[in-house]
């Protein structure tokens, strides 16, 4: 089977720096990634490469079967979804009309669009299964950070992507919102079982249970990267991070506990 993704060995420069070391990596279909690291550890170029965005210094990357420098990028971006809950979304457009947004690969509608009757029906689907019913006439400014967290993900997927890009997703949430986000996520597997997803994140809590592989990124080079549960353990997470931080999971999801927490924890 053709990868999704695919990254060998990428360098990246900017302003003559190398920020990114030899980076490999590759995404399947169905497979649903944790790409995890400290601050300032390279996540958002990776994201930039996933997304067709940015073009590495060396290397190659090949996105859904096509080569970055040898494609169209738009009709290439046309087929990732995106979540960003960084939206610059400015207008008070409904749940509705966002979800429709992807569609047209847009962040507000276009002025004469006009979405056909397959793209309301898909649109309702999405936004019926994320839970969103009752609020699909409710406009951007009076959502909630969790409700918004979820039109974004309708949003992603209303353009039938094979890939979906989750940058930090939960940023910004509660608790019950951030579960309710995690919830959705979870049944991606059963609602589009051939999507391929990269979620980024500072934080174990936040990894779906349906995680199937992570990397560990560090300074611009990958710590570890491959099966989940080989990835994400206590000698991983700690070389990553530089500090000693134990790694546990309980009900499938991830918990770390560092410093003193972490001696205490293991009593």
């Amino acid at each position: 089977m053709r990868p999704v993704l695919a990254l060998s060995d990428v360098t990246f420069r900017r302003q003559g720096k190398e920020i990114l070391h030899g980076v490999s990596f590759t995404v399947r279909s169905g497979e649903h990634w944790a790409l995890l690291g400290p601050n300032g550890a390279g996540k958002s170029t990776i994201l930039g490469f996933c997304g067709a965005v940015t073009h590495p210094t060396t290397g190659t990357v090949h996105v859904l079967g096509e080569r970055l420098g040898r494609v169209e990028l738009q009709a290439l971006r046309r087929a990732i979804g995106h979540v960003n809950p960084r939206h610059p979304l400015r207008s008070p457009l409904t749940v509705r009309e966002v979800v429709l947004t992807g569609i047209t690969g847009s962040v507000d509608l276009p002025p004469r669009w006009r979405p056909t009757p397959d793209d309301l029906v898909k649109a309702d689907a999405l936004i019926r299964g994320l839970g969103l019913t009752r609020m699909a006439e409710e406009r951007w400014p009076t959502l909630s950070q969790g409700e918004r967290g979820r039109a974004l993900v309708a949003r992603a997927l209303s353009c039938d992507p094979r890939l979906l890009l989750l940058d930090e997703p939960a940023t910004g949430l509660d608790v019950a919102a951030r579960e309710q986000l995690i919830e959705t996520l979870d049944l991606l597997g059963e609602t589009h079982p051939a999507v391929a997803s990269i979620l980024v994140t500072h934080h174990l809590e936040e990894l779906p249970a349906t995680t199937t592989h992570a990397m560990l990124v560090a300074h611009g080079r990958v710590v570890a990267a491959g099966p989940a549960a080989e990835v994400v353990t206590t000698e991983h997470v700690s070389a990553a991070f530089e500090h000693p931080i134990q790694v546990g999971r309980h009900d499938g999801r991830w918990v770390a506990r560092a410093g003193r927490q972490a001696a205490v924890a293991a009593r």
